[in-house]
Order: C-alpha cells, then structure tokens, then sequence
C-alpha cells in the first residue's frame, strides 16, 4: 500500500472528501481535473473497493492509467478489476510504465494481460522486457513524435497533430528516413514558427546525441546528462529509431544507479528492498562479510603477531581505535573521490596518476597536522591521567603520531589505487567497497602501529 503519511496531505484529504461526498459523475470528474494524478493515487488507499471502482468508471481508464502509473503496490488494485479492465488500463500506460507495471505482478496473469492488448502495444512491452535490467533499452519508452525526412511543414504538423493524441512526448519531434534509420530532430517551436513554403530539411538538427539500445547504462550515463536534453532517441545497431530516454526517465535511472552504487560502499551487491525475503538478503550480503571475515582474521592474527608489544606496554592498546578509525576514514573518503572521477570516461591516464599523487599528498598533509596534534595532546594525557614519566608518555604519543602519518598516507594511496586496480580489470570501481578498504587499511594501520611501537619503545629505546 502507499505511505499512510500520505492521507494526511490536505490535497489528498480534499480528494477523498470529493470522492465520497459528489454524487454526480460528471461534476465529480471535472473537479478531479484540477489535482494532479499522483496525490489521486495516494487518495485512493483511503478509499473502498466499491469507491475505487466507480471512480474509475467515472474518469475513464485512460485517466485511470495516469493514476496508476504512480502506485507503488499496484497489484493490490489490479486484483480489484476484472482482467478485461485491467487490460485496457495496461494498453493507456506508456510502454516503459506498462513493463513496471507487469514486472511487480505474478507472471502468469501479466502473460494473460499481454494477451489481451493490441498487437502494437504488445510488441512494444515485449520490446522492451526483452533487455536487460542494465541496458539502455529497459528504459527507454515508445512515448514519442517521430515524421518521415522528405515530408513539408505543412505534412509535418499534421503528423503532429495526429500523433500528439497518442503521445504526450511531441518536444523534439524526432525524423527517419523510409526505412526507420534515424535522421535528426526538430525542435518543436522551430516547426511552429516555420513557413508553410519553408523547407523542411533547414530545420532538422542531423548532429544530435543519441544511445544504443543494448548499451549498458553506466557506461553512458555521464554523457548523457552532459547534453540535459528533454529526451535522447535510443537506436539499434542498424540505427533504427526504436524509442527515446525522456528526462524522467534519466532523473529516475540517475537515481537508481546511485542506489546501486550506494548498495555497494556498503559491501551489498545491489540495493535491498523492504519486502526483500531472508535468504535473498544475506544472499547479497554474505559473499563480502565472507572475504571481509577471512582479511579481518588475518588482521587479528597480525595483532597477535605484536603479542610481546601488547603485554609490555598495555596502554598502547588505548590508541589501537584511533589509528585504526582514522585510517579508515581517510581510504573511504579516497574512494568515494575516484569513483567520482572515475565515473568520467573522458579521465585520461595522466588525470588519474594526478589524482593519485593529490589523494597522497592531501594524506601526507592530514597526517602531518593530526599527527602532530595526536602527539602533543596524548603525551600530555598519558603524563597526567596515567601518571607516566614524560619520556614514555611521549615516546607512546610519537608512536601514535608517526603511525597515524603513516596509516593516513597509506590509507589514501590504496582507497585511490584499488578502484582503479578493479577498473582496469573490468570490474565495477564501487565494488571497491568502504569495508573492503576498511579492512585493508586496518591491516596497515595495525602492522605501522605495533611494528613501530615494538621496534622504537622495546628495542631502540628500551623502556620496559
């Protein structure tokens, strides 16, 4: 069901009031003009099974597509309608929304709904789920206004005209040639503007961005939002014009793609969902919390290794987090940079090494200044709340230091190095993921931290 938060929205309240309170059909249906399709499609949980269905017989099942494009439980409605109405409002859907739509419900009554459509609507959805989820094609949609190269202005704005009752998408009006290769496009207030005599062709934009249809998203995503057009046509191989990527569509494709990515920082091969089953779940999460178990033995069995260290100089225990904390941090947020930087196709080599010896630098930098504070202000604590002689508090304080120097320089060289490692490999940069490289840079925290304080305390300086 939509979010019960939603019942409480003064336009949703008022549409509801509407529903329950106007008797006459047409009255009802003309105020229902005036709110938009999504606060109707919250209104309609706070409303019953019989209100649901006379409404939408009041205001049409193309309207009624509108509205349902917008539910995110949609199945739960459609098992209210009999299949045949149910049909009718796939066939209003745009063939992108319809494919939404026919993927949330059970595969046996969608092959039932397709069954029932147009033999064009049907071609188009089965067009489309015949992609992969992570292909141009999936998302593209046959919602738009496309004329034949050849044609006048005055042919081309009855084609408009005629087509606009199908298809909202009329801005830019898309050109073929006879056998469907894309040609161009014409901006839709240059076809207004334009002389009856005027020639057609002076109008066609012929360098104009387009897709592939079994192009993966990520790869072309960037160039994409570069050009921040209203929409891009998507074309096959043999550069037919099969449908177009409208600005919703890449705002919605944006999104999902950064919840991917965001799935992955976190060590999760794609993002969850709330009504994701058990297994499905640790499925996801077991493989890396798998490899992260067998690098974070292996951090354990080093801290072991400085066993001697560790029951010498007890307080040097203290301050194992604080290198380990910091040193994850600073490789995190390296990681999260390149991927950003990686994300640009057009990035050279040379770019990349400059991102590398900045991300090192900006570590030396950090490191230096924390360092110097960490020594300072921990000598001061040792001296004074442990009551340590000022020798030791300092010699323990300079091996913080020098340690977190040295795991904040490393850390950032490997945050910024692995996602590039796994790149040029061909495997996705944010797999590279904040545990991952928590856990390496653990490791080197560690070895830098006990190695340092086993070497300068036990054996340079003796003081135990």
């Amino acid at each position: 069901m939509q979010n019960m938060d939603y019942l409480q929205d003064e336009n949703v309240k008022q549409i509801i009031d509407l529903i329950k309170t106007v008797k006459q059909p047409r009255k009802l249906r003309l105020a229902l003009e005036n709110y938009h399709d999504n606060d109707i499609s919250y209104a309609l949980e706070g409303l019953t099974k019989e209100e649901r269905l006379s409404l939408y017989q009041i205001i049409g099942m193309e309207r009624t597509a509108d509205i349902f494009s917008y539910l995110e439980d949609i199945d739960e409605y459609l098992s209210e309608i009999n299949i045949q109405d149910a049909a009718k409002i796939i066939e209003e859907m745009d063939a992108d929304d319809a494919v939404d739509v026919l993927e949330q419900i059970d595969d046996e009554y969608a092959e039932k709904l397709v069954s029932l459509l147009t033999k064009k609507t049907s071609r188009e959805i089965r067009m489309i789920l015949s992609y992969d989820d992570d292909e141009i094609g999936s998302k593209m949609t046959t919602n738009f206004v496309s004329i034949k190269r050849g044609r006048t202005v005055k042919e081309a704005m009855n084609e408009l005209v005629r087509q606009s009752g199908e298809n909202d998408n009329i801005d830019p009006i898309y050109v073929t040639e006879e056998n469907g290769k894309f040609y161009g496009e014409i901006p839709l207030k240059d076809l207004i503007k334009a002389r009856a005599n005027m020639d057609l062709e002076n109008l066609i934009i012929t360098e104009y961005p387009v897709v592939h249809d079994h192009e993966k998203i990520s790869d072309v995503l960037e160039s994409i939002k570069e050009y921040a057009e209203q929409s891009v046509p998507v074309i096959s191989d043999e550069e037919r014009l099969l449908g177009v990527l409208t600005a919703q569509d890449i705002i919605e494709t944006v999104d999902e793609e950064l919840s991917e990515d965001y799935a992955k920082l976190g060590g999760l091969t794609s993002e969850e969902d709330l009504n994701e089953s058990l297994f499905d779940s640790m499925k996801k999460r077991l493989p890396w919390l798998g490899a992260l178990l067998v690098l974070g033995m292996l951090v354990s069995s080093v801290v072991g290794i400085f066993e001697e260290v560790v029951a010498q100089i007890a307080i040097i225990v203290c301050f194992q987090s604080l290198v380990l904390d910091m040193a994850g941090n600073v490789g995190t947020q390296s990681l999260a940079v390149t991927i950003r930087v990686l994300m640009d196709e057009d990035v050279t080599p040379k770019q990349k090494w400059g991102l590398v010896f900045k991300e090192v630098k900006v570590g030396l930098a950090n490191g230096l200044l924390l360092g110097s504070v960490a020594f300072i202000f921990i000598g001061l604590y040792v001296h004074f709340f442990k009551g340590y002689q000022w020798n030791f508090s300092f010699a323990v304080s300079f091996c913080v230091g020098v340690a977190l120097l040295a795991a904040m320089l490393i850390s950032s060289l490997v945050g910024t190095t692995v996602p590039m490692l796994f790149t040029r490999i061909h495997i996705d940069p944010a797999v590279a993921s904040g545990p991952f490289i928590t856990t390496i840079n653990d490791l080197v925290a560690v070895v830098s931290y006990y190695g340092l304080a086993w070497v300068l305390l036990i054996n340079v300086l003796k003081l135990v």
